[in-house]
């Protein structure tokens, strides 16, 4: 390109400066010019037609990850999924604040009988009420016994129940002639009561209750008979035992019977209580 103008400008130049000269032979062709300047940029020309797709490329390395972008906005409620298979259980919780008291309940089976209470203040005296019919007498509560030594049972053993044989009245068999015991079958106040013959030896014994002795009557023998007796009046409950027994050894056993002395031992209910 930059040969074809070097000699179109030369031919120019030619005709300028020899117009008037006659043409001659063609002279031998010069050597190339130095290399002109660039020229200006020619106009854009029209987009040539698009060529055919080329073949893809190869996958290219994987980017950087890039930033998370700004969440977007929530989008529609889905329908609801079918419920899923039970869970194990959880540990037990802590426990939570006292819930509204429940409904009342049905009244539950009447419980034992308390203690008596304190006496109240005694009230107005009320109306008088209509008579009332006769009724059936009551039954009072009935526990007595009277008991005493024979021939054999004389001069009994120490530290242990008398065992009085001779039955006197035992019609509620409340006084056990197998043991020397009486047991409360009916809890109450009771009196007991002893009448003994001493004859041979001094006299000592107890009145026990539960094992704990209670009265104690001692008489010392002179000579020929003497008598010694006891009474007291106790509230038992229902299993308490009562007994007579000699305290201080054989030397203090001088309860005596024959047939014209008695040695007895006798109780019985003075009321009951509740």
């Amino acid at each position: 390109m930059e040969e074809s103008f070097t000699n179109h400008l030369f031919c120019l130049l030619f005709l300028y400066l020899g117009a008037d000269g006659k043409v001659e032979a063609k002279g031998i062709k010069g050597d190339q010019g130095s290399r002109g300047s660039p020229g200006k940029h020619g106009p854009k020309g029209l987009a040539g037609p698009m060529g055919e797709k080329g073949l893809r490329g190869e996958t290219g390395p994987q980017g950087q990850k890039g930033n998370k972008g700004d969440m977007g906005p929530t989008g529609p409620e889905g329908p609801r999924g079918d419920i899923g298979p039970l869970g194990p259980t959880g540990l037990p919780g802590s426990m939570g604040p006292i819930g509204k008291p429940g409904p009342k309940g049905e009244a539950g089976p009447m419980g034992p009988q308390g203690e008596p209470g304190v006496r109240g203040i005694r009230g107005w005296k009320g109306d008088r009420g209509e008579k009332g019919k006769i009724g059936e007498t009551p039954v009072l509560p009935k526990s007595t016994f009277t008991v005493g030594l024979t021939m054999l049972s004389k001069f009994p053993s120490s530290d242990v129940p008398i065992k009085f044989d001779k039955i006197l009245y035992n019609e509620f068999n409340h006084y056990d002639i197998a043991t020397g015991k009486f047991t409360c079958h009916i809890a109450g106040v009771y009196y007991f009561t002893y009448h003994i013959t001493v004859f041979s030896r001094n006299v000592q014994v107890s009145l026990v209750k539960n094992g704990v002795k209670i009265l104690h009557t001692k008489d010392a023998y002179m000579s020929s008979e003497d008598q010694a007796s006891g009474g007291i009046v106790l509230p038992l409950k229902l299993g308490d035992e009562v007994w007579l027994q000699v305290t201080g050894g054989e030397r203090f056993n001088g309860l005596f019977a024959d047939e014209d002395d008695d040695t007895t031992f006798t109780g019985f209910l003075l009321f009951s209580s509740p």
